[in-house]
């Protein structure tokens, strides 16, 4: 069971944010449950698979102030997917900083190493006022002077600073399939 985490403080940025990755997996027949940060537990966190955390708004940064309801990030041994908000709160957690530049539309961006299927040039849809600086534990998959995707260089923690549930919806299958052992 994949579990999505909502990040966003509306209801209506759910439409935009959550349901089109809910759509992907409803339409590969592939069982999940969604819930806000706010009422997580560790019961809820170990009973899943794998974990996505979906992005919200640009101007919804109120997972910032609550980046404590995060810590479990750290020690967790299952494989997570944080897409743009998700990536910034990963970045906190493991103690990036986050600055502002807005990047809204699609760019191209070069994969320098395959990352979740993606390898070469792609164009992804970008929709941010932040980004991340990333520590130690972290590599970058793409050229781009702003980090674009990452993964922990020994847990299966990834982060994309764009949204693949609007053009690259491969990349959150590639995630889903994962081996939970495989560090890739």
């Amino acid at each position: 069971m994949i579990l999505l985490i909502k990040t966003n403080k509306e209801s209506l940025h759910e439409l935009e944010f959550v349901k089109p990755i809910e759509n992907i997996l409803k339409q590969n027949k592939i069982g999940f449950f969604t819930m806000h940060y706010s009422k997580l537990s560790m019961k809820i966190i170990n009973s899943s698979e794998k974990i996505i955390i979906c992005g919200t708004s640009l101007q919804d940064n109120e997972f910032a102030e609550d980046i404590s309801k995060f810590k479990w990030i750290k020690d967790c041994e299952k494989p997570i997917l944080g897409i743009c908000a998700g990536m910034q709160i990963i970045s906190l957690v493991f103690g990036g900083k986050l600055d502002k530049k807005p990047e809204v539309g699609f760019y191209k961006e070069n994969f320098t190493k395959e990352f979740l299927g993606l390898k070469g040039e792609h164009e992804v849809y970008h929709l941010h006022n932040n980004y991340i600086t990333f520590p130690k534990e972290f590599e970058s998959f793409t050229e781009s002077k702003i980090l674009q995707a990452i993964k922990h260089k020994t847990k299966n923690i990834f982060g994309v600073l764009f949204h693949p549930e609007v053009r690259n919806k491969e990349l959150i299958l590639n995630f889903i399939n994962l081996k939970n052992n495989s560090i890739i």
